[in-house]
């Protein structure tokens, strides 16, 4: 009976742990360039007793694509393909992220909401205009002379992309388990391309969200009516002991 009571108890615990996930996917099925997180879970063994309830492996990130929409940024970018934007701090750390959205500094450099550069770029300052085409190059036009190239931007790829850390749902670190960055050229056959004044949506939709949340809830109240059961046959036996 302590065993049946464990098991639905640690059943309780893991589906709690899965809904706080998908509310947080639900939360920011809104925010661009987001990537969604499933929880994990396993089957908890004691020796010679089998299975005695369930173990939280944690959460991790799924990379699915979300869909590119049209944009009214005048240098949004989206990611059509694998492939991460490489952003850096103030203090030269690199972070990456699927959020296109950026926009020129007074520096010349493209920077995202988190005021982070976005690597390897800077227009001049006497550019008029800038586009992005589907290999990189950073086309801009002057007052003066012929439209030119002042750049090409890059995308980071990762052996294990699943094991980056998740900073906020659209920006991420690397880890040792995913491996270092691989900087790769945008635009070839095969490989990812950039989409210039497009964004990438969240890949959480709301509709499979909330089936998932009504899954979780289903489970969750069949894990509370194991713990009500074990707890009611634990008091008839402390009752039977008595008598």
């Amino acid at each position: 009976m302590d065993r049946a009571l464990f098991a639905a108890a640690s059943g309780m615990s893991a589906q709690q742990r899965n809904l706080e996930t998908i509310a947080d996917n639900l939360a920011n099925a809104g925010v661009v360039g987001f990537k969604g997180s499933v929880q994990r879970f396993a089957e908890l063994t004691a020796p010679g007793r089998g299975g005695v309830g369930t173990l939280s492996l944690g959460a991790r990130v799924f990379f699915k694509q979300g869909k590119l929409a049209r944009s009214a940024g005048p240098f949004d970018l989206a990611i059509d393909g694998p492939g991460f934007f490489t952003v850096v701090d103030a203090h030269g750390r690199r972070y990456y992220t699927r959020d296109g959205q950026f926009a020129r500094a007074s520096d010349g450099t493209l920077r995202d909401a988190r005021d982070m550069r976005l690597d390897g770029i800077r227009i001049p300052a006497d550019a008029l205009t800038a586009t992005v085409l589907a290999d990189g190059s950073v086309q801009a036009s002057f007052a003066k002379g012929p439209a030119h190239a002042v750049g090409r931007i890059r995308l980071a790829e990762f052996a294990a992309p699943e094991a980056l850390r998740s900073i906020d749902g659209a920006l991420f670190g690397a880890t040792r388990e995913s491996g270092a960055a691989r900087t790769v050229t945008p635009g070839s056959d095969d490989g990812p391309k950039l989409r210039f004044g497009m964004l990438e949506e969240s890949n959480v939709t709301i509709i499979d969200a909330m089936m998932q949340i009504l899954t979780a809830q289903r489970a969750y109240e069949a894990n509370a009516k194991g713990v009500q059961a074990a707890d009611e046959m634990l008091r008839i036996a402390n009752n039977l002991q008595r008598g």
